[in-house]
């Protein structure tokens, strides 16, 4: 952490720098989402500002700096509801489903979650966000960290493979539905044999995958604010219930 671009001031190159730092940002992200992070180099990036790699470094110090800014500016994409302009449960679920997108989006995002700190002033924002909205549904101390991470590890977790499934078909040009047309030969074939399984798969022959993904996020979601609320109730009567004894 004491060698995040976070504890740093901003680097220039003087009092009338050629780029700013925020069209370096922008600009690796273009590559990002183009590329990937294995595509993403500063002699690349370089070359599309127009600017070479070894003036880059007079912006950031170094490719892992970049990334640190470029992970906080997609953050930044996310909604986090004012705690006053919602209910709590949905709020959260703004949060989750914002996530998810930001995610879609930037797939190549999942390789530097946890590698470096997260501490940037939109993943500061919205945790800042997330600790008023959990407190202002009940939840206290550790417990606000655990549901926080509850959510967002959903999201993190279901998006991630989302994302691996598009990236995998990508090459073939076709859809999720051909995709999953394609498989239907075999999978009739050997449902006799797992006979729980086929007798699911028939009955839902019709799904449109991606519809069932959306769906799929929205129902895990859903689950996860029932459960949390439940955790709040039974806590809640626990106290009411030793508040009256003796």
């Amino acid at each position: 952490m004491a060698n995040s671009v976070w504890t740093r001031p901003p680097r220039s190159r003087g009092a009338q720098p050629t780029l700013s730092r925020d069209q370096i940002v922008r600009a690796a992200i273009e590559l990002l989402d183009e590329k990937g992070l294995d595509g993403l180099s500063m002699r690349r990036l370089g070359s599309r500002l127009a600017a070479g790699a070894t003036s880059l470094y007079w912006y950031v110090a170094t490719k892992d700096e970049l990334l640190e800014l470029v992970v906080d500016e997609i953050m930044g994409e996310i909604e986090v509801p004012e705690v006053e302009a919602a209910d709590w449960r949905t709020a959260a679920a703004a949060i989750a489903h914002g996530m998810r997108g930001m995610i879609l989006r930037h797939p190549w995002v999942t390789g530097l979650f946890g590698v470096r700190p997260n501490m940037g002033p939109n993943a500061m924002r919205m945790s800042d966000r997330v600790v008023g909205m959990l407190t202002a549904a009940g939840f206290t101390g550790v417990p606000v960290a655990y549901a926080s991470s509850l959510l967002l590890s959903h999201a993190i977790g279901s998006a991630t493979t989302e994302a691996a499934w598009r990236r995998s078909i990508a090459p073939s040009g076709k859809t999720a539905d051909e995709v999953i047309d394609e498989m239907r030969p075999y999978i009739d074939e050997v449902a006799a044999q797992y006979p729980n399984y086929g007798a699911w798969w028939q009955e839902n022959r019709t799904i449109n995958v991606n519809e069932m993904q959306d769906d799929n996020f929205a129902f895990g979601v859903e689950r996860l604010l029932d459960g949390l609320q439940s955790w709040l109730d039974r806590r809640d009567a626990g106290d009411r219930h030793d508040a009256g004894r003796p």
